[in-house]
């Protein structure tokens, strides 16, 4: 499940020369958020557990290892275009390595490369829409799961909040107003945010399953992961909503950012992290 941030419509995640800012954040949604995604995985209609997976666009892998440890007769093929990313789950997946497999690959590509046996479970968490042609990809999962395969599809309902309605005290409501920004920018950027999944799905050839909504309301009070989350994700919402906030509402952002500052989010007591991620469980039938 990961996240929870702007990705390039080319694999799922970042650009590459962005690959370390991304992969911070990447791993802090997967600390913060670790027992969501531990119930998603848990709630997927799989039967006795599939014995090959798919990660499709895994970043630093929070899917990955999470598919890994629900399901320990499994082997994992984790699939991104970034160089960073996957050697950053290589690192984390050492006790496992003999179980995951690492393709590096542009899922926007015409043509796949070999990901191994035919998947019984194709997981695909926050990456669908950033495909240029979802369509199409959704077609391709349904060639190469297995016949009774399950694709199971997260998506997010955007960025985290972390502060309380009236923070900070000088510019209140900074926060909705910097996702409000970002909805705009998303609306221009990343058109496929918000589709209709179930049925796009259908549309492919799928029987959706199931589908589940996760409330995240974590806090306070919360641990140094949370601020450093809150950190990572207010960064990055300010390089997509700063064209559209006033002059006011970037220096209060600036104070909570600035880590030396008596006002910074990580001197905080009062964050709490609010979020939604829905699960699409689709069979191959």
């Amino acid at each position: 499940m990961n996240h929870a941030s702007p990705h390039t419509a080319r694999h799922g995640h970042e650009h590459e020369h962005d690959a370390g800012d991304h992969s911070e954040i990447l791993d802090l949604d997967a600390d913060v958020l670790a027992e969501h995604i531990a119930s998603i995985t848990a709630w997927l209609p799989v039967g006795s557990g599939p014995r090959r997976i798919v990660d499709l666009g895994c970043g630093t892998g929070a899917g990955s290892l999470a598919l890994l440890d629900r399901f320990p007769e499994a082997e994992v093929t984790a699939v991104d275009v970034s160089a960073a990313h996957l050697h950053r789950l290589q690192e984390k997946a050492a006790g496992a390595a003999d179980r995951l497999r690492i393709v590096r690959a542009d899922l926007d590509a015409t043509a796949w490369p070999d990901l191994g046996s035919t998947p019984e479970l194709v997981w695909a968490s926050a990456s669908m829409h950033h495909m240029s042609d979802p369509d199409r990809t959704l077609r391709q999962v349904h060639d190469l799961l297995a016949p009774g395969g399950l694709f199971a599809v997260v998506e997010l309902a955007g960025f985290p909040r972390f502060l309380p309605a009236g923070a900070p005290e000088e510019a209140p409501g900074l926060e909705e107003r910097c996702h409000s920004a970002l909805d705009q920018h998303h609306a221009e950027q990343v058109p496929h945010r918000g589709a209709d999944w179930g049925a796009k799905l259908t549309e492919a050839g799928f029987t959706v399953e199931g589908e589940r909504t996760i409330a995240v309301d974590i806090g306070p009070p919360h641990t140094d992961a949370v601020g450093r989350y809150a950190l990572s994700s207010l960064r990055r919402l300010r390089g997509s909503a700063a064209p559209a906030l006033t002059a006011e509402d970037l220096a209060a952002l600036d104070r909570l950012l600035d880590t030396d500052s008596p006002y910074s989010v990580l001197r905080r007591t009062d964050l709490n992290v609010r979020t939604e991620r829905t699960v699409w469980a689709a069979r191959r039938t």
